[in-house]
């Protein structure tokens, strides 16, 4: 499915703060040699986890895959991106992600969710952090597929689909409509991935706003 990804460190650092409960947990039911069930979705998650994070903008080869040599070596490529004014804004860029990775993220995700509300029914609920532990973990891993999720505005994905990296840096100009459709569309990622902490949630807002 296509999907609009901000180049947005707040986004990033959960998204990477994913893998190491991930990996923990895991390790934990690999070593208990417990459900089968529940250690397959977890390393079906992690390796989707990993599928998505080599496609996300701030990956330090972010590029299209079937890239080959349009631009120099070293050579920045990408677009650069306005409002109607002139001010530069933080970019979005237009993905394809595999509903098959979303899938498995989002499967993951309910088993976290029912170990953190007390209610894991599953062989050996010790493999888990205690509840208590656990919800911090759940409500970041919920914040990170909110986003990766969120529909994307029409116009703004037709846009940036024709300008994705294919050579040097572009300049794109948003219209008053479509910067509209910007400032809603953002609006809503800070909410998601910064509600509940009021500094962080103007701090965060400052980027696109």
């Amino acid at each position: 499915m296509d999907i609009l990804v901000p180049d947005d460190p707040v986004f990033f650092a959960k998204y990477q703060s994913i893998e190491e409960p991930l990996l923990r947990r895991l390790h934990r039911l690999s070593g208990a040699r417990t459900d089968s069930h529940d250690t397959r979705v977890i390393s079906d998650a992690y390796d989707s986890w990993v599928h998505v994070l080599v496609k996300l903008p701030a990956w330090p080869h972010w590029r299209d895959d079937d890239l080959s040599g349009s631009s120099k070596e070293g050579e920045p490529t990408g677009y650069i991106l306005y409002d109607s004014h002139g001010r530069q804004l933080t970019s979005l860029y237009p993905l394809w992600m595999a509903e098959a990775d979303l899938g498995r993220l989002a499967a993951c995700y309910d088993l976290f969710v029912e170990a953190a509300k007390g209610r894991y029914t599953g062989s050996a609920p010790a493999t888990f952090d205690p509840p208590e532990q656990a919800c911090g973990f759940v409500d970041v891993f919920k914040r990170v597929m909110e986003v990766l999720l969120m529909p994307a505005p029409r116009g703004l994905m037709r846009l940036l689909q024709e300008v994705r990296p294919q050579g040097p840096v572009r300049m794109v100009t948003l219209t008053p409509v479509q910067e509209a459709e910007y400032q809603r569309f953002c609006e809503e990622i800070v909410t998601v991935l910064s509600a509940g902490d009021i500094f962080a949630y103007r701090s965060h807002r400052a980027m696109y706003l």
